[in-house]
Formats: structure tokens, sequence, C-alpha cells
């Protein structure tokens, strides 16, 4: 039986990550982008999310890609640094073998450790029955919106969700200055 790894990604694993993002802009409605984005944009997207030190990590399996997994910026406003925005895509020959849950957990396990406050999912085709959607309730998050008939595509209107995930103490406790929200904020001469 192959075993599964979970790793920080890097350069390499871009081919991979923009096969499985491909794939899904193409045949699925999470992601609302109508066409799939050329490598170079997502090396331009993965460089981003690295250099402020977000968690980017892929799902390895027998020497290959088979899942992919980042949380970056809700919104670029200053007042949102403490919540983090997941996404989750996973290569169809992989899907429903658990890669996604496993990304999940060590994404919501490395965005603790850096002092994020909240973890958004922003669910593109948002049915109930979603997988996505089943994915991140087993994880814990909870409902906190839909906007209803938000994207179109594949000839259809879609539902977002919004789930919300609480990490350290959320919004009960003061900002922890050593926390990368705050680093990157004061890198950022604000």
């Amino acid at each position: 039986m192959s075993s599964t790894t979970i790793r920080a990604a890097t350069p390499e694993d871009l081919d991979a990550i923009t096969a499985i993002y491909a794939d899904a802009v193409i045949h699925g409605a999470a992601s609302y982008e109508l066409d799939p984005p050329t490598r170079e944009e997502m090396a331009a997207r993965f460089a981003g999310l690295r250099e402020d030190a977000y968690p980017y990590l892929v799902a390895e399996r027998d020497g290959s890609v088979v899942g992919y997994a980042y949380a970056g910026p809700f919104r670029a406003r200053p007042a949102y640094r403490f919540m983090v925005e997941n996404s989750i895509y996973v290569a169809p020959a992989a899907k429903g073998q658990g890669i996604g849950r496993r990304l999940l957990e060590r994404l919501i396990s490395e965005s603790t450790a850096l002092g994020f406050r909240q973890m958004v999912a922003v669910i593109g085709d948002g049915s109930p029955e979603s997988p996505s959607v089943r994915l991140h309730e087993r994880a814990g998050f909870r409902h906190s919106g839909v906007l209803e008939g938000s994207g179109y595509k594949h000839g259809r209107w879609l539902d977002t969700v919004f789930m919300q995930f609480e990490m350290n103490g959320g919004n009960r406790l003061a900002p922890d200055p050593a926390s990368l929200p705050e680093r990157n904020f004061a890198a950022k001469g604000r």
C-alpha cells in the first residue's frame, strides 16, 4: 500500500499544482475562475504567499503530487490580518481517499502555530452535499453565511458558502505581537 506524505510545497511542485488546479477550473465549480491560469501565474501566486510565510502544502504519493492546499489572506485590508482563507484541491484520481482531510488538518495546525485567529473556507458550489462543505463540517468549521446565486459557471447559478474555524482563542484574546500576522503587519510599516 502506498503512503501519502504532507509536506511544504516547493517551486518544483508547480507543474503538478497547475495541472490539478486546471482540472478543477475546467471541470468543477469550486473555483469561479473560468480559464485555468498559466504555470507562470500559478508561480506568481505561490511566490506571493510564500513571501509572507503563509503555509502552502502538497500531498505526495509515490513521488507524485496528488493534492495541495494553502492558507492566504482573506481580504487585503490590514484589519483582516488575523483571518486566513483556505484553498484545497485534490487530483481527480485521488479524490475520496482522505487527502483533502489530511491537507486541511495540517493547514489548520500550521495556521494555528503561526498565530492566526480564524480560518475561513469560501466554498464555490456550496450545496449541502458538496464534498468540500462536508469536509469542513467534519473538521469543525461552522457555517457563517451563504451568497446565493453569486457565481455562474457550467450553465448554472452557484451559491458561495462561507464556513469559519476559530483558532488561538479567536476574538476572545488580544492579538499576539509575536504572531505572523503582526510581524507581517509591522514589516509593511503599519
